[in-house]
């Protein structure tokens, strides 16, 4: 394969990817890093890939690892090591103790703004929170993955406005 359609290949691949990039960091800023930060090592490393096979999977392979690579360092970063006799390994973030009243006070806010969903909103909401996949939830509850799709969005725009107070909380 030349270095051309190699391109082209990636260019092609690189919107189907920003999902899983999107998945994996939670941010679109970093999402679009991770993106690139692949595809620049996929074009430097293209004498790795064997022509026949999997492109699209090569691609997410090192997206995955490269996430988890960016993961790991940014943790150690966080950590120093204690040059004291015990060689203890520290993490160097602020030492916070809380009691916890106020994540007594923010799920009870949770349950009760979840307590008022209509039974339509509430049931696949509930369902897809406890791990059920669209298409399960769709079978179970004998409607359109569409439709099911739709009162889970609902849902989560209802509880999003119910639960203003703790958008911006840390």
């Amino acid at each position: 394969m030349t270095t051309l359609e190699f391109s082209y290949s990636l260019n092609k691949l690189s919107s189907s990817l920003k999902p899983f990039a999107l998945k994996l960091t939670r941010d679109m800023d970093d999402a679009n890093d991770l993106l690139q930060d692949t595809m620049v090592k996929a074009f430097t490393n293209k004498d790795k890939f064997t022509e026949g096979t999997n492109l699209k999977a090569w691609l997410y392979t090192i997206m995955k690892n490269t996430f988890i690579t960016n993961y790991q360092r940014m943790v150690r970063r966080g950590t120093f090591v204690d040059t004291t006799d015990n060689l203890h390994y520290i993490n160097s973030g602020d030492i916070l103790v809380e009691n916890g009243a106020f994540g007594d006070f923010a799920i009870d806010d949770i349950n009760n703004a979840i307590e008022k969903l209509e039974e339509v909103y509430k049931v696949p909401f509930m369902m897809h929170f406890r791990g059920f996949k669209y298409h399960e939830i769709a079978e179970k509850l004998n409607i359109p993955i569409g439709t099911v799709k739709n009162r889970i969005h609902i849902a989560r725009k209802l509880l999003k406005g119910d639960l203003y107070m703790y958008q911006h909380r840390n």
